[in-house]
């Protein structure tokens, strides 16, 4: 795959406690006519955790056959588990997602050879191109920059969304493999595309996906003058993104903008009134 361009990872919207599917539909097709270049159902912001194996699934079948091959589906099917990994990859690749996005295993911390092993067995086991996916804040342990560069000689492992916090890591990367990289936070996405990343795997577009195509597309033209200047003028939404637990704020601005009903599942809740009138403050400074 070219992985360059915008990828939103995409909310899961529920309605009385059940998967909204409808809704689900609706958002992407707000995400094909805006021309994003790809979408990433079922990832953290898809609340992956409260879903079923069947929900899980569905899901992903539901924006495979909604965007119609309009764009790309990376499929969030990463897992603590390599046996359970394996199952829903091979799953997602049936329902013909084009590419995986797979988690560092949490909470049991492999070793960097436990974590070699790991991917590189969903790799050969399901033949489908993998997204590594590195955020130490959710798992617990980063994925070494040398175990990255031997799975780098697997022809199907391609890319790593970077979401540990770190522009370096972008550069650590491209010194020792060809590998893409993908920002995983919107707010550093200038910086780590300006020493080599490709593109963003994006909360924000969730909500606003011309805006965030248009900054990528400007670095990588490489005119990161207006890349600087848009950047600047979405900043606080990009930080507030975060202001309390992804995807709590980002499905908080989607209600607000009537996309969805805004309904979580335990352990997750809504949003507390304080960092809503925050919330709602950025998205008035971006036109929203």
């Amino acid at each position: 795959m070219n992985f360059a361009g915008t990828y939103t990872a995409l909310v899961t919207p529920f309605k009385n406690g059940n998967v909204d599917y409808g809704t689900l539909k609706n958002i992407v097709k707000a995400q094909v006519d805006a021309g994003v270049e790809g979408l990433v159902p079922v990832g953290t912001t898809g609340e992956s955790p409260t879903l079923s194996v069947d929900e899980h699934l569905k899901v992903i079948e539901t924006v495979v056959n909604t965007a119609s091959g309009t764009c790309s589906v990376i499929a969030g099917t990463g897992a603590n588990s390599t046996a359970e990994a394996v199952h829903l990859t091979k799953m997602a690749k049936h329902a013909g997602a084009d590419a995986t996005l797979q988690v560092t295993p949490y909470y049991n911390k492999p070793t960097s050879e436990g974590l070699y092993r790991h991917f590189s067995t969903v790799a050969d086991e399901c033949g489908l191109p993998v997204v590594l996916y590195n955020v130490p804040g959710r798992s617990a342990i980063p994925i070494p920059i040398n175990v990255i560069e031997r799975l780098s000689s697997n022809p199907l492992i391609q890319c790593v969304k970077e979401a540990g916090g770190c522009v370096d890591r972008v550069s650590a990367i491209k010194n020792v493999s060809d590998i893409a990289v993908l920002s995983g936070d919107d707010a550093l996405l200038v910086p780590m595309m300006s020493v080599g990343a490709v593109g963003v795997i994006s909360v924000a577009s969730n909500i606003i996906p011309e805006k965030v195509k248009a900054l990528v597309d400007a670095c990588l033209e490489n005119d990161f003058v207006s890349a600087r200047e848009m950047h600047h003028s979405l900043y606080s939404l990009f930080r507030d993104m975060f202001i309390e637990t992804n995807p709590i704020p980002i499905k908080a601005a989607m209600a607000y903008k009537e996309m969805l009903k805004e309904e979580y599942r335990l352990p997750l809740t809504p949003i507390g009134c304080d960092n809503l009138n925050k919330l709602l403050d950025s998205l008035k400074s971006v036109g929203l």
